[in-house]
């Protein structure tokens, strides 16, 4: 089942900008996505038309097969979304932000509480649930936002940039809560600037640029056809001396061949890894 098809889609402000030149995109249910562009590709704007905080100018965007020009409220029903911006009354209680979100979408009380509970203790925010939203940190606070955008259970998860100012142990920490979301059935589609964490949660990946997708597609067959793969190589010289150094592979080079090279030197190569950020090459070639 498709979670969302998108077809023509254009945006044309007023001032004349184009944000986006009539795109088409169709993700899977199920389906954990990066959307990635340089500031002004057009992530924003295709986010503000699916919650409905931005009208479109032309094209159609169904959710679930429901249309958000004949069915918004189903569409705003089935989506949930955590802004780069924390936007909750922060002289409220944790745990009263979190159910008082779920009344908007006509969640009972009761149900409220019970998954209010569960999300507060699974984001380890349960000890501050009577606590004021200003007095947390901001990675309990960027994990409050996530919280109160699942409260009403819902099948699309936009995450606007989710680890903007988390440190690293609490940006693992949220990787993993994804990953579950994710293995429960929840879809979810992700902004971020970190390519690590795009190419590590992430399925498929979306790269916008100046309103248009440029590239799409699973990550690891847009890995694979990159033109440059890059390598950390742990080498031992003849001489003895262990190094560690990085090697970038082209068009028609193999790693084969560069071992073998290495060797016929009397160098002998003791580990060859993958970089860790391979996405981000393959962002800035397409974005050269």
């Amino acid at each position: 089942m498709e979670a969302l098809k998108i077809s023509g889609l254009k945006k044309t402000y007023k001032t004349g900008t184009q944000a986006l030149k009539g795109i088409n995109l169709t993700l899977e249910a199920g389906s954990i996505t990066a959307l990635l562009g340089a500031n002004g590709a057009g992530k924003t704007t295709l986010i503000a038309i699916l919650t409905g905080l931005v009208n479109k100018s032309d094209g159609s965007v169904c959710v679930f097969e429901h249309d958000i020009d004949s069915d918004p409220q189903a569409v705003r029903s089935m989506i949930g979304v955590v802004p780069q911006e924390f936007n909750f009354n922060i002289f409220e209680k944790v745990e009263d932000i979190v159910v008082n979100q779920a009344g908007y979408y006509g969640v009972p009380r009761d149900r409220a509480k019970v998954r209010t509970e569960f999300l507060l203790r699974e984001l380890g925010l349960w000890d501050k649930r009577k606590s004021v939203g200003r007095t947390l940190s901001g990675g309990m606070k960027r994990r409050l936002m996530i919280a109160r955008a699942l409260v009403h259970e819902p099948r699309l998860l936009l995450l606007d940039e989710p680890s903007a100012g988390v440190d690293v142990e609490l940006r693992h920490g949220m990787w993993e809560f994804i990953r579950k979301m994710h293995a429960a059935g929840t879809t979810v589609i992700m902004t971020t600037h970190y390519l690590e964490e795009a190419e590590n949660l992430c399925e498929n990946v979306v790269i916008m640029k100046k309103g248009e997708i440029i590239k799409s597609g699973a990550v690891k067959v847009l890995l694979r056809d990159a033109k440059e793969q890059s390598f950390v190589v742990t080498v031992v010289r003849p001489t003895g001396t262990e190094e560690i150094i990085g090697v970038s592979l082209v068009d028609g080079q193999s790693v084969t061949d560069y071992v073998q090279k290495l060797a016929a030197e009397g160098t002998f190569v003791r580990d060859i890894r993958p970089k860790a950020n391979r996405l981000e090459e393959l962002f800035l070639e397409v974005n050269s």
